[in-house]
């Protein structure tokens, strides 16, 4: 992961005292939010030592370790029936992929998965999943183009039983957060999943794009009103200068990253490990 904010903070500041305006401005744009940021210039300001650009990064980090949830939320599977991940977003970041990805790290650890291709609304969404269970060797569950999400999700359901997986976990379509009626479909499929299991989903994982800054706050905001969240996936994490998103949407939404993706590569998916990510921002 290579995030670069408290790089470019200390190399901005290096040689000259630390403006507070210039600092409260950097500390917005790394998407931290205005919450997070405030919360750092606060603590910065009440301390009784110099400021300086090394200063700032160690208490920037400090108050962010402070807000990251301390352990990694592992996938466990239930001891008698299949735990059911549902995976959302909004088009565009990468939400088969991950979507793939996460079976194919589920499957590394020794798990039995079944796939359901519930997005029946983009064209080669069915097939492009197809064509990734057939390379990480896992089964999958698919129904026509433009059929009902919820049905191809409630036989999904019935298949991981009937083939005693540990994990089922559904693709659905992505869909812009600030629409209304394709959020209330996100509600028909938990309710056709928990026809047959009421504590299902048993995880709704939101996908995010680091690059969109932001935003992906707005959209964890509107995914959690629409549907509940357990967790994020984010995506881009190699390279974007980004990932500020990640302490906003845990500090003011309490949803934590559970896993992220840093490449294209099947194996550059992992599960979040938070201290882990404070010291690579820099």
């Amino acid at each position: 992961m290579a995030f670069g904010f408290f790089k470019s903070l200390v190399q901005k500041f290096t040689g000259r005292p630390v403006d507070w305006d210039e600092l409260e401005e950097m500390l917005i744009r790394s998407d931290l939010g205005v919450p997070m940021s405030m919360r750092i210039l606060k603590q910065l300001q009440e301390g009784d030592t110099k400021l300086t650009a090394e200063k700032v990064v160690e208490v920037a980090r400090e108050e962010i370790v402070k807000v990251m949830p301390r352990d990694a939320h592992m996938l466990r599977p239930l001891p008698d029936r299949p735990k059911v991940v549902l995976v959302v977003g909004v088009n565009g970041t990468g939400k088969t992929t991950s979507t793939a990805k996460l079976a194919a790290l589920l499957k590394r650890k020794g798990h039995s998965v079944l796939l359901a291709a519930a997005d029946t609304f983009r064209a080669a969404a069915i097939e492009q999943l197809e064509v990734w269970s057939e390379r990480i060797g896992c089964e999958i569950v698919k129904g026509a183009y433009n059929a009902d999400p919820a049905g191809v999700c409630h036989d999904a359901y019935r298949a991981a039983v009937a083939r005693n997986a540990e994990f089922l976990i559904c693709d659905t379509a992505g869909r812009l957060h600030n629409k209304a009626n394709l959020m209330q479909e996100l509600a028909k499929v938990r309710r056709a999943i928990g026809k047959t299991d009421s504590t299902a989903p048993h995880e709704t994982l939101l996908v995010v794009d680091a690059t969109t800054g932001s935003n992906a706050l707005v959209q964890a905001r509107e995914f959690k009103e629409a549907t509940g969240l357990t967790g994020l996936i984010v995506t881009k994490l190699d390279g974007s200068g980004k990932g500020g998103c990640v302490i906003a949407i845990q500090n003011e939404l309490g949803i934590p990253t559970r896993f992220t993706g840093t490449g294209e590569r099947l194996e550059d998916f992992d599960f979040f490990e938070s201290r882990r990510f404070v010291e690579q921002m820099l």
